[in-house]
């Protein structure tokens, strides 16, 4: 059987992690806290955001600014996409 959370995306129970997707405290309040549909959204989003601002996540201050914009889009008021982006049209 499948582990529930009470997702802080979804607002509803959902499957939750396999495992603490991040190290440390936040990676902690991941697993506890988010589902795997809502860590879909963030994977999605971040990834956006590492093309929109041609991040390179090997380099300290990037993975400073993901781990902030992680922390943002689950547990703060979310994290916007830049004032340029323009959604794929489909």
């Amino acid at each position: 059987m499948s582990r529930m959370v009470k997702c802080v995306i979804l607002g509803s129970e959902a499957e939750g992690l396999d495992y603490a997707p991040y190290p440390g405290e936040l990676g902690q309040r991941i697993w506890e806290n988010v589902s795997k549909e809502a860590w879909q959204r963030w994977l999605a989003h971040q990834t956006m955001l590492i093309n929109e601002y041609r991040l390179t996540p090997i380099e300290p201050d990037a993975r400073k600014f993901l781990e902030a914009e992680m922390e943002k889009f689950f547990f703060g008021g979310g994290s916007a996409a830049p004032q340029e982006f323009v959604p794929p049209q489909n």
